[in-house]
């Protein structure tokens, strides 16, 4: 049985360019004025760099000063293991569908 392997792009620099912003340290006193305190150096491998963990207050002051959604900056998507194990070739990619989403169980009455 295969694993599905989760992985994700880091779009952070793609939604900075969008809004006109082109260096790493602009991003210090945005962060600063919503109680995010990170050094350059951090903020730098924040933008550069695909982080492996991120908090909650980071991501939701990058929302807000990009006024988007975390889905704006993550995009997910399921490499497929099997394959890339039995080729020797790169992960193949397949993306996942932005509108999946749970949906609320309904209970029945059993008269």
């Amino acid at each position: 049985m295969a694993r599905r392997r989760l992985n994700f792009r880091w779009n952070l620099r793609q939604v900075m360019a969008a809004h006109n912003m082109w260096k790493t340290t602009d991003l210090i006193p945005l962060l600063r004025e919503r109680g995010v305190e990170l050094s350059a150096s951090q903020v730098y491998r924040l933008v550069t760099d695909k982080p492996e963990r991120l908090s909650m207050p980071v991501l939701l002051a990058l929302c807000d000063i990009f006024d988007c959604t975390a889905e704006d900056l993550i995009d997910r998507y399921v490499e497929s293991a099997a394959r890339r194990q039995a080729s020797g070739e790169t992960a193949a990619v397949v993306e996942l569908k932005a509108d999946l989403t749970p949906e609320r169980a309904r209970v029945l009455d059993s008269e």
